[in-house]
């Protein structure tokens, strides 16, 4: 597995921007340069963006040098990382966890102390996203057979997550038990995610892996060509309705159609409980170039009108099951999401 995201102090990440063509690692030590990273999408993926937010924390916890107001400033750092992705709530989720952090040791503890304690609890969980997406691709794999084949949406494998990934995690999985997996991957427009890194990703594992436009899925599939869709997700709601890059909503009406399973696969920290539904998930809107240009060069226009939405929301009668690291969840999503938590 390529190693996306490292610590040694301060916060390496491989430049996701400049895959497939160069492998580049970059150094960010302050706590713009993690909210830069993140917003201009050097990382991606949710557990991978929630990942480098917790060492993103540590950095701002270095930026802080009053201890009356560590807790008050600590807070607006967070908030600032988070307004970089709203969408995902896994970088949410990763901040509270190091505020939560910060605020059980900040009367106990000395300044170096409490950095301390924060990395560690970075660390933590940088290896326990290892360890969750492993049991995903486990819990993944009782769902196929030898030589199936997996369509999947944008990338969510190891370059998305710590290691491993999450809907890829099944062909990592595959691997190691020496058993034979095929990939379909959709391009992902408009930031090619597909094409850029899963394609990248797959073929680096050995994985029979076929590339194609988003929109000949619909083909491939009336051609029986497809055994299930596995998609990751960046925040599900409380009743299974499920936010993930742009076309997924698509994907699923198409596999409802053909009756091809549908899966989710995420961690339980994906899973967003004060959501009710996808209603309630914010979705993120990006820079018109991101569709008007390739490389930087426009292939439209230069004024055209365009709307970006990174996401969409796909409801969860289009689910087939969410595979989390704790077991496959069948609907009733909202009662059974509930049970797995407890």
């Amino acid at each position: 597995m390529i190693e996306t995201l490292k610590w040694d102090g301060n916060l390496i990440l491989l430049d996701q921007r400049k895959l497939p063509q160069q492998i580049i690692y970059n150094t960010y030590e302050d706590t713009e340069g993690v909210y830069y990273s993140i917003k201009e999408m050097v990382v991606r993926g949710a557990p991978a963006i929630g990942v480098s937010a917790a060492y993103g924390m540590v950095i701002a916890a270095r930026e802080i040098f009053n201890k009356e107001e560590f807790i008050s400033q600590y807070i607006k750092k967070g908030d600032y990382l988070i307004s970089a992705r709203p969408t995902a709530v896994n970088l949410k989720w990763a901040v509270e966890r190091m505020i939560s952090c910060a605020k059980a040791n900040i009367t106990k503890s000395d300044r170096n102390t409490l950095i301390s304690k924060l990395e560690d609890k970075a660390k933590e969980i940088y290896q326990k996203d290892i360890d969750t997406n492993k049991a995903i691709g486990e819990n993944l794999l009782t769902l196929f057979n030898e030589n199936d084949t997996i369509l999947t949406h944008c990338n969510a494998g190891s370059l998305a997550t710590a290691g491993y990934g999450t809907a890829l995690s099944v062909f990592y999985v595959a691997k190691e038990k020496g058993i034979n997996l095929k990939a379909y991957a959709d391009e992902t427009r408009p930031r090619l995610q597909g094409a850029r890194l899963t394609a990248f990703e797959l073929e680096n594992l050995g994985v029979d892996t076929t590339l194609i436009c988003d929109n000949m899925a619909a083909v491939v599939m009336s051609k029986g060509k497809i055994d299930a869709v596995v998609v990751g997700a960046d925040r599900i709601a409380k009743n299974g309705d499920t936010a993930n890059k742009i076309g997924t909503y698509g994907l699923s009406i198409l596999a409802k159609n053909f009756n091809i399973p549908f899966y989710i696969a995420a961690p339980i920290s994906t899973i967003d409980f004060d959501s009710k539904s996808g209603d309630d998930i914010p979705i993120e809107e990006r820079d018109a170039n991101e569709v008007r240009k390739i490389n930087d060069k426009f292939i439209t226009p230069e004024n055209i009108g365009v709307y970006n939405p990174s996401f969409d929301v796909t409801p969860n009668e289009n689910i087939r099951a969410i595979v989390t690291e704790k077991g496959i969840v069948y609907p009733p999503f909202e009662q059974n999401l509930e049970e797995l938590n407890k």
